[in-house]
């Protein structure tokens, strides 16, 4: 039969041959366009069905989550902004007076949520020459109260003006902190947008070495990208699809990053056909033919390992899953059907200057790649032992990381008024003032509840008004409030928590239930440990299983996911020396390690499918041993690539004024670096040099015969090279 792979047949007509026929071409394009056109004005609005309030993080069974829900039967949902003031020689009586004025001004106000009359204060911190006051400012929640907060505190920052004349005035608490957050979120979208955009188009221009062809993967992918948001936007406004500001912050990246990948490897065994074959729509259909199921199975798998996200208690991680594999399907539909026809309808010219003719040499058979496996090819054993020691000492600064959850002070890379607030809050009043425990209990057992709250380790007694009659009833129900000693996100207030739940559980028929912000913290921190636990394994089981279907093996899916979790270990260490003793970051948070797996394993697989497929390509024609020089030959350069895009749109998390989405990229690109330039290209490749035709166990491409040494052809007795005369 002829060898297709030269270009001596023509592709059999399939899906590939329709995507870049020579007229179906034209109509893959125009409903792309349709598609784009329709999903434009759905994609803007996807920030008004975003749903960042307490709920849609919290695990669902959580106990905070439930008082949560049963409190809003007691009274509105309110949210409490406290503002400070302090000079610290005393407030005088021009200072007293102007707080006065500031808590008239605020009752007055009306709008955003804020509910005059309410208003609690001023509360000295001493009845004699005091120093500091607060002043309470509860902000009404309901469904659109999170995107009313920030404007609310900027009215009441416009009524009580800023720190002056040695008078120190700042808004914290829950609600300016919320602001805070806010306002570090508001732009999230528009900034990630740009910042990955400019990122893939300086990555595709150093990779192509083409100002021409860089358009159309970004063509492609900024459809794909408003494509995706319309569909989210769509199930989460007409199927309870739960979408926050991270799911659809890490949507832009994954689609980005994911869609340039794909159109990387697709363009590099293009660009291959193109030099075997003189038709672009043949050369494309074959590229299609061939590199389509690795690009198919990658995105397989990073959908797959998304919805594994579904099984997470946190509502946060288990929201991400489906927007994050929506985002991934539908990068991977552009790239397979609107990409590959751009590029046909263009022609070879995309490519100018380099642009690919009919017979011009492949330059990757003898470029660094090629150069670099050879090399390990010399001494495979030694190579990928030295690699994995190398590694597993990286792996050793897990014993910095210290992730336990990182407090708001702790949380901006820069230092906004609510954290200074605070600071100066916890120097006057109790630290936990402004954001109290929440106790909710059945109404004849409240005063003995109250009582046990009072005495417990880490709360303030005064600060509890025992019932009956001095706190909220509903339904025979009692709503209990208790201020705590120590800051509301310090590790101190999380115990304080569990010594009063397991105090008031043990109250007899009272059925007590205790939230609160510090509960939430408390709880999202073990429904986060629990994801850890359950998740990475799943994700691990499901790469696992993508790997052996695709290449019919045993060993090789094996031997790739240990490179994945060594790999994985390594990032993680490095990151963690990284943030003490470069960035200087307090901690990270009990997500961090999950987040960062699930993206290093879901989205670096990609790498081991690229690769492991293309060698196993060519070791069904030439041997694995040849197979596994050739494959790195053809891929490690468009891997390196990929690599570098990817970990560049994950960096550009780092335009984010937030430590974990810093942490997040910066982590998530260090590790498709490692595994791009080492683990990929150095330790899969000696691995499988070293474990030959094995590696395909318990296909029958393990039973391959070795290759014989090559020597030298012994000459023949008698012939020219032994000087004697000439047979015949």
């Amino acid at each position: 039969m002829p060898d297709a792979h030269r270009g001596q047949v023509r592709p059999q007509k399939g899906v590939a041959h329709l995507v870049c026929g020579r007229r179906s071409k034209w109509v893959v394009v125009a409903l792309w366009l349709v598609v784009i056109f329709l999903a434009a004005p759905l994609a803007q609005k996807l920030a008004d069905v975003q749903d960042n309030d307490a709920a849609s993080w919290l695990p669902g069974s959580a106990e905070s989550t439930q008082v949560l829900a049963e409190s809003e039967e007691f009274r509105p949902e309110v949210i409490p902004a406290v503002v400070v003031y302090a000079r610290e020689s005393g407030l005088t009586a021009a200072d007293q007076a102007r707080i006065a004025d500031d808590v008239a001004a605020i009752n007055g106000l009306r709008d955003h949520g804020l509910r005059g009359n309410e208003v609690r204060g001023p509360v000295y911190d001493r009845p004699d020459n005091p120093r500091a006051a607060e002043v309470f400012v509860p902000i009404t929640m309901d469904e659109k109260g999170w995107e009313r907060i920030a404007p609310a505190v900027d009215s009441v920052r416009d009524e009580t003006g800023t720190s002056q004349s040695g008078l120190a005035v700042h808004i914290t608490g829950p609600g300016g902190t919320a602001a805070d957050f806010s306002e570090a979120f508001e732009g999230i979208d528009s900034t990630l947008l740009f910042a990955a955009l400019a990122v893939v188009i300086v990555m595709l221009l150093i990779t192509f070495r083409s100002p021409t062809l860089l358009l159309v993967p970004v063509i492609a992918v900024v459809g794909a990208l408003i494509a995706a948001q319309a569909v989210i936007y769509l199930l989460a406004k007409h199927a309870d699809l739960t979408v926050n500001g991270q799911s659809a912050g890490i949507l832009t990246v994954l689609v980005f990053g994911a869609g340039t990948d794909y159109a990387l490897l697709l363009v590099a065994r293009y660009r291959e056909e193109l030099r075997r074959h003189e038709d672009r729509h043949e050369a494309m259909a074959l590229a299609l033919h061939r590199a389509g199921p690795a690009v198919l199975a990658s995105g397989a798998t990073v959908v797959l390992g998304m919805l594994v996200l579904l099984a997470a208690e946190m509502n946060s991680t288990s929201g991400l899953g489906p927007v994050a594999a929506i985002g991934v399907a539908v990068a991977l539909l552009a790239m397979i059907t609107l990409f590959p026809a751009l590029l046909v309808i263009f022609g070879r010219w995309i490519f100018w200057p380099a642009i690919p003719h009919l017979g011009s040499p492949e330059p990757n058979e003898r470029g660094f790649w090629a150069r670099t496996g050879q090399s390990i090819a010399r001494r495979p054993r030694k190579t990928w032992v030295v690699t994995t020691l190398v590694l597993a000492a990286f792996a050793f600064g897990l014993t910095q990381l210290r992730a336990a959850g990182i407090s708001n002070a702790d949380s901006f890379t820069g230092k906004p008024d609510s954290i200074a607030g605070q600071q100066v809050q916890g120097r006057y009043f109790p630290a936990g003032s402004g954001d109290p425990l929440v106790i909710i209990t059945n109404t004849p057992q409240a005063r003995q509840v109250g009582e046990t709250v009072a005495v417990t380790s880490g709360v303030v007694p005064q600060s509890i008004a025992v019932p009956p009659g001095t706190a909220p009833e509903h339904n025979g129900r009692v709503l209990i409030e208790a201020t705590m000693t120590d800051r509301a996100d310090s590790a101190a207030a999380k115990d304080t928590v569990e010594r009063v739940r397991d105090a008031v559980h043990a109250v007899p028929d009272a059925d007590a239930r205790v939230g609160g912000g510090t509960a939430a913290l408390l709880d999202m921190d073990a429904a986060t440990t629990h994801d850890n636990y359950l998740i990475i394994p799943l994700v691990l089981a499901v790469v696992l299983l993508v790997l052996i279907v695709l290449l019919r093996s045993l060993i090789a899916p094996l031997l790739l996911i240990a490179t994945v979790v060594l790999s994985f270990a390594a990032a993680l260490g490095l990151s963690a020396l990284a943030f003490r003793y470069i960035f200087d970051y307090a901690g990270e948070s009990t997500d961090f390690p999950l987040f960062v797996f699930v993206f290093l394993v879901a989205l670096g697989i990609d790498y081991n499918i690229f690769l492991s497929t293309r060698i196993r390509e060519e070791a069904g024609r030439q041997g694995t041993r040849a197979g596994v020089l050739t494959g790195l030959a053809a891929t490690g350069a468009v891997i390196t690539s990929a690599g570098l895009v990817l970990a560049g749109t994950f960096a550009a998390l780092g335009t984010l004024p937030m430590v974990a989405f810093a942490e997040i990229g910066f982590a998530v690109a260090l590790g498709v670096l490692l595994d791009t330039l080492v683990v990929r290209s150095v330790l899969v490749t000696s691995l499988f040099l070293d474990v030959g035709p094995k590696v395909w166990w318990p296909h029958r491409m393990s039973r391959e015969e070795p290759e014989p040494p090559q020597r030298e052809p012994e000459p023949v007795a008698g012939g020219p090279a032994s000087g004697g005369p000439t047979a015949g």
